[in-house]
């Protein structure tokens, strides 16, 4: 990568995007990798190259996800613990044993993720395709189509990690995490995230052209999942007609392993691996296919 692609690391004193870096020097220093050796580094370490190139893009609307990242908890802590949580708490009581904000936090945690990674892999994916068509670049290398699009869901799980710490840290202020395994929330959460956002990103990799599917996804798929999974309410709650759509969705898999990881919630063996085996295996498929249909699209 170099600073300023017209000359030198600088131009008429102007700070270049990457000072750190200055591959001009570098080349005339004569410590610069052979084209063989760059290419070999590319073909082995492409997915982490094309995650940082994503990482560096983040930094531009960096604040409005840390705003997000800190804000939106807070929020629900404070709606759910002094507002709802309060009437939950004075009238119906404790739920699974544990007051409402300890019941609701590890959900909200969950379906925060989940709604994130519907944002990050819907636009994201049709611009890299199609607007700024980011994703051909790197194939001017030794960086494979299917590096490309792992890279791509790479920095996205880095960023729902950094989020899901946040989250728990301020579950923890807030008492709702009694219990010393509550940190396991964070890789449920982000393994939560990659079991609806794998699929989704190989889904939005097949759109040629914009349309209404991305609004369909969010009013049709991610907000049922969001009121109908047990995020608020145990799933058992409701009408058994209508508990399908918890058990088809993610979250209240996350969200079942999530309550089981900060308050102990009562679980059998078989329904941990269940809700486990069910993660795994969309994040699994979901990826599968995301390489097929990048590789398919970048390559015709």
């Amino acid at each position: 990568m170099t600073d300023n692609p017209g000359g030198g690391g600088r131009a008429g004193g102007a700070r270049t995007a990457y000072p750190e870096i200055d591959s001009n020097k570098l080349a005339y220093s004569g410590r610069a990798p052979s084209h063989r050796e760059m290419a070999r580094q590319a073909a082995r370490f492409g997915v982490w190259y094309y995650a940082e190139t994503v990482l560096r893009g983040m930094r531009a609307y960096f604040f409005p996800i840390l705003f997000y990242a800190v804000g939106q908890p807070l929020l629900y802590m404070i709606a759910m613990g002094i507002g709802l949580g309060a009437l939950v708490d004075s009238g119906v009581g404790a739920v699974e044993g544990v007051d409402y904000l300890t019941f609701v936090a590890p959900a909200l945690l969950v379906s925060t993720v989940v709604m994130s990674v519907s944002g990050e892999m819907t636009y994201p994916i049709m611009a890299g395709f199609k607007w700024q068509r980011l994703y051909y670049a790197p194939l001017a290398s030794a960086i494979s189509p299917g590096q490309v699009a792992m890279g791509h869901l790479l920095a996205v799980v880095i960023r729902f990690v950094v989020q899901s710490i946040i989250f728990w840290l301020i579950m923890v202020l807030f008492g709702a995490a009694p219990s010393g395994w509550s940190f396991l929330v964070v890789p449920i959460g982000v393994l939560t995230a990659t079991a609806f956002g794998a699929p989704l990103q190989a889904y939005a990799a097949t759109i040629r052209d914009e349309g209404f599917q991305f609004t369909f996804i969010q009013r049709f798929v991610v907000m049922p999942m969001f009121l109908f999974a047990g995020t608020f309410f145990p799933l058992t709650a409701m009408p058994g007609y209508l508990q399908w759509i918890g058990w088809i969705s993610p979250v209240w898999h996350g969200t079942e392993l999530a309550r089981l990881a900060t308050y102990g919630a009562p679980m059998s063996p078989l329904m941990f691996v269940v809700h486990l085996a069910f993660l795994i295996v969309c994040t699994v498929v979901g990826m599968a296919l995301a390489v097929r249909v990048y590789t398919r699209r970048l390559r015709s």
